[in-house]
């Protein structure tokens, strides 16, 4: 009986001794346990950041290359624009070289003539007359450019003088000429059609009706481009 009783003991004590030492291990355990889950969550919101971090630089440098493609855009219609644009023209009263480039962001009323035609006199009458009703502006130049062949410099000088006319006049060279023509049609070489064309502030081409314009046409088909901002 003695001996059942020291037996009984003897396993309550190794159970209590199991129990005490189980006990600290599971608390170990829960313990590493939370720290892998919260060095998880840790990991889990770095990768997160890193993904919005990374979309943020992706969307900038997909701004900068959309802003990097309009400017090439703009630079190749700027390199898109007729050869006669920079071809220079000399102003017969001044002596001074200019091109139609160099009036970039301006409107400009060009006139194929002749001193020798009639009707490109009447028309510039009402050129005259348009610049009347403009009043003085920076944003608006006329050129009067002589497309025959067998005027100079000085005979365009002396008819324009005799006129009072007092804008722009050049002798077309004959590349420029030869580039009218080609873009525009044949008319623009036939001076008693009054050929007339207006390059709007962004270098765009529009020509006129042939015929004589009045000095209120003209106004009405310029007026728009003048209102128009770059």
């Amino acid at each position: 009986m003695k001996s059942k009783n020291i037996l009984v003991s003897f396993v309550l004590l190794l159970a209590f001794l199991v129990a005490a030492c189980g006990a600290p291990a599971d608390d170990g355990m829960m313990e590493e346990d939370a720290a892998m889950t919260e060095e998880a969550m840790h990991d889990a919101a770095m990768t997160e950041e890193a993904m919005m971090t990374e979309e943020a630089m992706h969307d900038t440098a997909m701004t900068e290359e959309a802003m990097m493609t309009e400017e090439a855009m703009a630079d190749d219609a700027m390199m898109e624009a007729p050869a006669w644009f920079g071809i220079p023209l000399t102003n017969v009263r001044t002596n001074e070289t200019f091109a139609i480039q160099d009036f970039k962001g301006k409107v400009v009323l060009v006139e194929t003539m002749a001193v020798w035609c009639p009707n490109c006199l009447k028309q510039q009458g009402q050129v005259q007359e348009l610049h009347t009703l403009l009043g003085e502006r920076d944003d608006f130049v006329s050129i009067g450019l002589d497309i025959d062949p067998n005027e100079d410099s000085s005979k365009l000088l002396s008819f324009i003088d005799g006129q009072g006319f007092d804008w722009a006049y050049a002798v077309s060279p004959a590349d420029v000429s030869r580039d009218l023509a080609s873009l525009y049609g044949d008319q623009f070489l036939n001076p008693p059609s009054t050929p007339m064309l207006v390059i709007d502030r962004k270098g765009n081409v529009h020509p006129l009706p042939f015929g004589i314009k009045s000095a209120d046409d003209l106004l009405k088909f310029i007026q728009p481009f003048l209102d128009e901002s770059m």
